[in-house]
């Protein structure tokens, strides 16, 4: 008895006050990241914009606007900023094709009211409820590719991206300008 009570204790030590613990089940890989917890649970993939405004396109943005989950078991939305992949790319391209159906997803809960992190997730797998089979979320890299054929090449993504191409052409590497950056360099590194 003495053994549940302390484990009981731990574990409401390990959650925020409130909290639940969504852990039963996961087979999340931790990223080793502050607050994470693992979590599965059975949501409602949203169009954020629509649920906070009421602005609502068919469908869901068409991978414009970013993706939610409305969980079923307490009706609260959580932001799926991350998907399964080394990159911090985001799970909208993950969760897109699932637009207004109910899924199951396993990933990584950060919960951490002092730094008032609420409800982020990092989603890992998906699933449409009453399917067997998951569905990786680490599709983000290969459709970049797909709507980036001119960027094609080695390296890492980013460095071909031409959003990121225009960025540094107009405000440098470091984001103070082309002109100022140049003298920067030249103290920092000549």
């Amino acid at each position: 008895m003495k053994n549940v009570l302390m484990t009981l204790a731990l574990t409401a030590l390990a959650l925020p006050a409130g909290a639940q613990d969504f852990s039963q089940g996961s087979e999340a890989k931790t990223w080793n990241l502050y607050a994470e917890q693992p979590a599965r649970f059975e949501a409602k993939v949203v169009d954020i914009l629509c649920e906070l405004t009421g602005d609502c396109p068919a469908d869901c943005g068409g991978g414009a606007r970013q993706m939610g989950l409305l969980r079923d078991v307490d009706n609260v939305l959580v932001y799926p900023n991350k998907n399964a992949q080394a990159a911090f790319t985001g799970a909208a391209v993950e969760l897109l094709p699932f637009c207004g159906r109910q899924v199951e997803v396993d990933g990584l809960l950060i919960e951490d009211p002092d730094l008032k992190a609420t409800n982020i997730y990092l989603v890992q797998k998906i699933r449409a409820v009453g399917d067997a089979e998951w569905t990786a979320a680490n599709r983000w890299t290969a459709e970049w590719a797909k709507n980036h054929p001119e960027a094609a090449g080695k390296g890492p993504w980013f460095r071909r991206d031409p959003r990121v191409k225009a960025e540094i052409a107009a405000d440098g590497y470091t984001g103070i300008g082309v002109e100022e950056e140049q003298q920067f360099i030249k103290e920092l590194f000549e």
